[in-house]
């Protein structure tokens, strides 16, 4: 999944309305992890439906996949967990560490303080045509 750089998060409120939403990622062996960065928003981080559907149903999926024209190329892996949102601490700034080795634009934001979305995987997918 590292070499990947966008995947496509699903995630539902309470009452099941759905949202999927694209985001950078970062993995270790035992988590995901995503930060609400400083791209503009249309509302405050704290108002992201994103966060809301987490704090009220932390049951998610996030696909990450691979296309080309050439069909029999086509890729996904599709994880299936839970997660929860890293305001501070330890294991915040290692993720924040994570995400700005992979992602050359996260260097120049500041980060610290912003919510780390971590994915805890219960189920993963692989899926490859041919």
């Amino acid at each position: 999944m590292d070499r990947h750089r966008v995947g496509h998060l699903g995630t539902a409120d309470a009452d099941g309305k759905p949202l999927v939403v694209p985001l950078c990622f970062a993995c270790t062996r035992d988590s995901i992890y995503s930060v609400v960065d400083e791209k503009p928003k249309r509302v405050a981080a704290s108002r992201l439906r994103r966060l809301r559907h987490i704090a009220a149903n932390p049951q998610l999926s996030l696909l990450v996949d691979h296309y080309e024209e050439d069909w029999s190329r086509l890729s996904y892996i599709l994880v299936e967990g839970h997660a929860r949102v890293l305001r501070s601490g330890k294991e915040h700034k290692a993720a924040l560490q994570l995400l700005r080795k992979k992602y050359q634009q996260y260097r120049a934001m500041k980060l610290e303080g912003k919510p780390v979305i971590k994915i805890s995987p219960r189920r993963v997918i692989y899926w490859k045509a041919g």
